[in-house]
This record gives structure tokens, sequence and C-alpha cells, in this order.
């Protein structure tokens, strides 16, 4: 809650005139209080599990119509009904897990300085701190993930992400209950070490579940913008993790590319990049001649 009551006294505090942005949010929050506020990201994260993968169903409903050459498995097709399952299921645990996750964990974001007053941070301020969250969220997470792939990690918890070995965009938060709350921790640690305002809270957690849906989304589209973000991994990148499976100790990263290359564990991936490069200059009639990548039994567990 603002402790101005005018637009008026807030330009006076501030020593100049608010800016439109700012004036907006006074209008919007002077009001209504701080963990108000914060609750936004239950409706935030409910709309973007909702509706951010309804295209991609549509995409898969359609692959008759051109989209099939984008598909990176394209012998994977999955019914309406299998892909609003998996909704239904990611909804569960929204009710269950995400959405009390976010009402009783207000007060660490109290703790850590997340700010709801003026001045607003400006676009620069935002995009850095953006940047700084998604590095310290990728490296983090890729440590995670690997643990997640170790013997006990797999088992116990993080087979249930891979049951999609073609993911979809419905199936980028589905997972076990004890993953949904591990993986909190890498979300939670850039705005730890670098807090700045609510606005940018809540662009950090939508962009990065846009993300993951977008490389669980199973195409691998030419005109998506993502590939011009140096290191970034995508929907190709990732999609071979899955494939892999539970027999994958390759591309561990959720964002970026650099620690798999660094630590070595992109090695499989780029054999089986190697390996269809090959096939697709020395023969036209294995049907790789579009958008999509075609998989190869076996192929992709070795490794030079």
């Amino acid at each position: 809650m603002l402790p101005f009551n005018t637009v008026e006294e807030a330009a006076t505090f501030m020593g100049r005139n608010l800016t439109v942005a700012e004036t907006l949010w006074f209008n919007y929050s002077a009001k209504k209080s701080d963990y108000f506020l914060y609750c936004h990201n239950i409706l935030f994260l409910f709309l973007i599990f909702s509706l951010v993968p309804l295209p991609l169903v549509l995409v898969e409903l359609m692959r008759s119509l051109g989209f099939d050459k984008y598909k990176i498995q394209p012998k994977v097709s999955l019914s309406l009904s299998e892909m609003f399952q998996c909704y239904k299921d990611v909804m569960r645990m929204f009710v269950l897990v995400v959405g009390p996750l976010q009402l009783v964990s207000y007060p660490s974001i109290k703790m850590i300085g997340i700010r709801t007053g003026l001045p607003l941070p400006s676009l620069w301020e935002i995009v850095a701190q953006l940047t700084v969250y998604f590095m310290i969220e990728d490296y983090t997470n890729y440590w995670i993930h690997r643990f997640l792939h170790g013997k006990w990690g797999y088992e116990k918890i993080h087979r249930v992400h891979h049951e999609y070995t073609a993911p979809i965009g419905f199936a980028a938060p589905y997972a076990h209950w004890l993953e949904v709350l591990i993986l909190g921790i890498p979300s939670f640690l850039g705005p730890a070490i670098a807090p700045g305002h609510m606005i940018t809270f809540w662009l950090w957690i939508a962009f990065r579940q846009i993300e993951a849906i977008e490389t669980h989304s199973g195409y691998d589209f030419p005109w998506t913008p993502t590939r011009f973000i140096p290191f970034y991994g995508g929907a190709d990148y990732h999609d071979y993790h899955h494939y892999v499976g539970g027999q994958s100790q390759s591309n561990f990263a959720s964002v970026f590319t650099y620690c798999d290359y660094i630590y070595g564990t992109d090695k499989g991936y780029r054999f089986h990049k190697k390996v269809l490069k090959k096939l697709k200059e020395g023969s036209k009639k294995g049907g790789a001649e579009n958008g999509g990548s075609y998989y190869y039994p076996n192929q992709d567990l070795k490794s030079e």
C-alpha cells in the first residue's frame, strides 16, 4: 500500500511529476496491500498455464495443414483428450501445491525486500534484473536437474515429468509435487540476491513460465524470436532431453546451453545432431528435410 493519498502527494514526495506508468501504478495499487499485490502471481500463473499452451494445442490438432514439418518428434501425436488430461493434472497440482505455496511464501518476499512503491524501475533496470534472474535460475536449476537424474531422484521424483517423452506445452509444469517445491528454490534465488520492484517480480514469474512452455512445445518453429538470444537452448534442445528420458545425462540446463557445454553434458546431443546432419547430407529418403528434427532409435544414446 502506497503512503500517499493523491498523485499530487506522490509527486511532491518524488520532486517531479509521475510518469504515465507511475500514475497508472498509483491508481491501481495505492489502496491495495502488498500481500494482495503479491498474490497476483496466482492469477498470472493460472492464466499462463491455461492460455499460453492453447496455440500449441491448435497446432498439434492441425499438423496436417503444414505444421507437421516443424514437429520435433513427428511420429508422436496426442489427441485433444490426452492434452486436456495433462492440463487437468497440472491444474490439480496448481490448486494443491502451487497456489498454496504462493499464499504462504509472502513473508520471504518481504524479508528479501521486494518493493511495491514509487518510483517504478526503469526499463533498463528491469531488463538487467531479469537477465540476472535467468542466469542464476539457469545455473542453479542445472545442478538440481542433474541430481534429479540420479537413480534415487529420478525414480522417486523426476520420472513424473518424463512421462511425456515428446513434451507438449501443458506439460511444462507437469511434475511431482516435491519437484515443484524444489525447483521453486532456483526461481527465488535471483530476486533474493538482486531484489527489485513487484512489477519486475511479476514479469520474472511470467517470463520464466512462458519460456518453460516454449521449450516443452514439441515444435521447432523457424520464426521463434528466442532464436536470437545468445546460448538459448529452446524446444529442440530440451526435446532431446525428454526423448532420451531416464537414461538422459544430457541437456540439463533449463534456459541456456553454456552449463551443459562447460560441464560436458551436451555431448550426446551434439553427437545426435552430427548424425542427423550426415543422414540429411547422405540421403533424402529419410524425410528429414524440414523444420523438424527426426529422431533415430539408439543413435542418440551414444557419444564420441
